[in-house]
C-alpha cells in the first residue's frame, strides 16, 4: 500500500480504489469461478447482489458528514455485512461515533473491521484506531492486547507510539521511554514523538 501522511488519506485511497475498481473485481471473481467450475456456482442473483452493494455503498458514503448520514451508513453495514464495502463503511461510522463522543459505538464498529475485514491493511488501520478509542475509555490492558495483534510492519511506528501512550498512562515510564524511542527509530521526522519522549521526565517527576 502507498504511504500516506494521515490515516484519513489511507481510508480515502481505499474508498477511491473500491469506487473505481470494485465492480471490476467482483466481475473478475465471477469470471474466474465460471472458468473453473461453471456459472452454476455463481448465479445471476449473486452477481446482481454484489453490484447492488456497490451502488448502495456509494450512495451511503456520499452523504458522509451530512445530517442523518450515520443512520444511512449503519443501515448499509447491517444490510451488507458480507461485502468488502461494509468494512470501509464501518471505519467511517466509527469516525462519526468518535466525533459524537460515542466511544462504545466507535469500538463496536472498529471491532467489526478487525474481526471480519479480509484486507490486512484495513484490519491494521482499524486496530490502530480501536486502540486510540480504548485509551480514551481508559481500557489500557485491552489497548495493549489490541496492539499485540497488529503484525503489519507498515504500522510498526504507530504501534510503538501507542504502546508508549499506554505505558505513560500506567505510570510505567521506563517502558514508555523504550516504546517512544523505538517509534522514533522508525519515524524520526515526527516532532510529536520527540515531545512525548521529552515530557516523560516531567511526568515521572524526575
Amino acid at each position: 500500500m502507498e504511504q500516506f501522511a494521515t490515516e484519513d488519506q489511507q481510508v480515502e485511497a481505499i474508498k477511491r480504489f473500491w469506487k473505481e475498481h470494485g465492480t471490476a473485481i467482483i466481475v473478475g471473481a465471477a469470471l474466474g469461478l465460471g472458468g473453473l467450475w461453471g456459472w452454476r456456482y455463481y448465479s445471476d442473483t449473486q452477481m446482481a447482489s454484489k453490484e447492488a452493494a456497490s451502488v448502495e455503498y456509494q450512495n451511503a458514503v456520499e452523504t458522509y458528514g451530512e445530517e442523518g448520514s450515520a443512520d444511512k451508513i449503519a443501515a448499509f453495514i447491517n444490510a451488507n455485512e458480507d461485502s468488502g464495502y461494509a468494512s470501509i463503511a464501518s471505519l467511517l461510522a466509527a469516525k462519526q461515533a468518535v466525533d459524537a463522543g460515542d466511544f462504545d459505538a466507535a469500538a463496536s464498529h472498529l471491532n467489526r473491521v478487525v474481526t471480519f475485514a479480509e484486507n490486512e491493511e484495513l484490519k491494521a488501520l482499524a486496530a490502530i484506531r480501536l486502540t486510540r478509542v480504548q485509551i480514551e475509555m481508559n481500557q489500557l490492558d485491552a489497548a495493549l492486547s489490541t496492539l499485540g495483534n497488529i503484525t503489519n510492519e507498515a504500522f510498526a511506528a504507530e504501534v510503538s507510539e501507542l504502546k508508549g501512550d499506554v505505558y505513560q498512562q500506567q505510570s510505567k515510564f521506563d517502558d514508555a521511554r523504550l516504546a517512544y524511542s523505538g517509534a522514533l527509530e522508525k519515524n524520526a521526522n515526527n516532532p510529536l514523538l520527540q515531545m512525548k519522549l521529552d515530557n516523560l521526565a516531567v511526568a515521572a517527576g524526575q
